[in-house]
C-alpha cells in the first residue's frame, strides 16, 4: 500500500513562475500578499528574506490547489507553514500574516546580515559541528548524513568556509541572506510568539513533523517560535517518516 508524505520547500527554492502560479490559482492571496508586504514581493525574492518568505508561501499554498491527499506532511523550515495550512492547522490568510512578519523580524534580527554555508562530505555532521566550533558558527540545518548546513556572521562563515575545504569538504555559501535557525535569531522569538497567540490553530487533519523535534507537532506554537532559533532537523524528518511508514515523497514546488 502507498502511504504518502507531502513535502513543503523552505526558502532558496524560488523558481521563475511562481508569480504565475498564484496568479492564476490564488488571485486573492496574490493581492493580500502585495498588501502585508508594501509591494509585490515576487520580483524581489533575490534580495531579502522579509520579500522571499512570503513569495515562496504562497507559491506552495496556490499548489494545494491539486488536492494531493497524504497521510503525513512536513516542511522545511518555512515550509511548515504552508504544510499547517495544507493540514487545516492555520488557514492560509493568518499563515501569510505570520510569514510575512517572520520574513520581516528574521531580516531585521542580528543574524539577517549574516550567511549560511553549505558543507558535504562524508560524515558531514560530525565534521561540520567541528568546523562550527572553531570559527564561531552554528550547525542551522542537518539535511542529509553528507549535507549539513552551518550558520552566522559574514567573517564567520567565510573562515568555516575556508575551514571546510581544508577538511576535503564541499563547501559553498547559500544565495540565502542571514543566519537563521541559530541563536542570532534570539530578537524574533518574543515578536512572534505574540503574534502566533493571536491566530486560531487547530488540531491538523493528518500528522505534521516538526523540523525542531523530528516528532509530530505537539505544541504547534511553541515549535514555530523554537524553529527561529533552533537547527532544522531535516534528516530527522525523513526518517522519522520512512519510519511511520511512508513510502512515497512529493514534493510541493
Amino acid at each position: 500500500m502507498t502511504r504518502t508524505a507531502l513535502l513543503f520547500p523552505g526558502q532558496g527554492s524560488h523558481v521563475p513562475g511562481m508569480r504565475a502560479l498564484v496568479e492564476l490559482a490564488r488571485p486573492d492571496l496574490l493581492s493580500l500578499v502585495c498588501q502585508e508586504v508594501g509591494c509585490d514581493p515576487f520580483p524581489h525574492v533575490g534580495e531579502s528574506t522579509r520579500y522571499a518568505q512570503p513569495a515562496i508561501y504562497c507559491a506552495s499554498v496556490a499548489m494545494l490547489e491539486s488536492g494531493v491527499p497524504a497521510d503525513w506532511m512536513a516542511g522545511h523550515s518555512l515550509g511548515e507553514f504552508a504544510a499547517l495550512v495544507a493540514a487545516g492547522s492555520l488557514s492560509a490568510e493568518d499563515g501569510l500574516h505570520l510569514v510575512t512578519l517572520r520574513g520581516r523580524l528574521m531580516d531585521e534580527a542580528e543574524g539577517g546580515s549574516g550567511l549560511m554555508l553549505a558543507v558535504r562530505g562524508p560524515d558531514a555532521w560530525e565534521a561540520a559541528v567541528e568546523v562550527a566550533f572553531e570559527t564561531g558558527t552554528y550547525p542551522a540545518n542537518h539535511n542529509s548524513p553528507t549535507q549539513v548546513v552551518l550558520a552566522g556572521t559574514e567573517d564567520a562563515v567565510l573562515e568555516a568556509q575556508q575551514e571546510a575545504r581544508g577538511r576535503g569538504l564541499r563547501a559553498a555559501v547559500l544565495r540565502v541572506r542571514g543566519a537563521f535557525h541559530t541563536p542570532l535569531m534570539e530578537s524574533a522569538r518574543e515578536p512572534f510568539a505574540a503574534a502566533l497567540a493571536s491566530v486560531s490553530i487547530k488540531p491538523p487533519r493528518v500528522p505534521v513533523i516538526s523540523g525542531v523535534t523530528a516528532a509530530p507537532f505537539d505544541d504547534v506554537r511553541a515549535g514555530l517560535v523554537d524553529a527561529l532559533t533552533g537547527p532544522v532537523r531535516w534528516n530527522g524528518v525523513l526518517e522519522t517518516l520512512a519510519a511511520l511508514g511512508a513510502t512515497r515523497f512529493l514534493e510541493v514546488g
